[in-house]
């Protein structure tokens, strides 16, 4: 599991490349694990040209709307500010399921609050709560 603990003023996108190396998917008995996902749905929160290079370079694609202020600055360049990147709706319609489950593990109130002192702590309430939401999804 991919788990970066920052503090809470901290953007999540400047974590982004930290999140991405710790992913493993596991394969077949005998076979190391996938580190390299095929695709990446995120928000306007990780909307950068940072990110968007990073994912291209990796052969990972993409789907993350641009933000408004994104689309003004192109547009004002005109000719020179390029092509919109490609953005699917009905592919990042799917991201439902992830804000759905955030949701879920934020009705623990100790989550939600983060009363937890330690890392350590943290993560095993969020391990836990994780754990709960599997044996009795609502």
């Amino acid at each position: 599991m991919a788990f970066v603990l920052t503090g809470g003023n901290v953007n999540d996108c400047t974590r982004f490349t930290d999140v991405l190396a710790g992913i493993r998917v596991g394969r077949p008995a005998g076979s190391r694990p996938r580190n390299r996902p095929e695709h990446v749905l995120a928000d306007k929160g990780y909307s950068s040209k940072a990110i968007r290079s990073y994912l291209r370079r990796r052969g990972i694609g993409h789907t993350i709307p641009e933000r408004s202020d994104q689309i003004a600055n192109r547009r004002r360049r005109g000719s020179r500010g390029g092509r919109p990147p490609a953005f699917d709706r009905q592919l990042y319609k799917r991201r439902n399921l992830v804000e759905r489950c955030f949701n879920h593990l934020k009705q623990a109130r100790g989550l939600a609050t983060r009363y937890d002192k330690t890392i350590e702590s943290y993560q095993a309430t969020v391990t836990i709560a994780a754990l709960m939401q599997w044996i009795k999804p609502l």
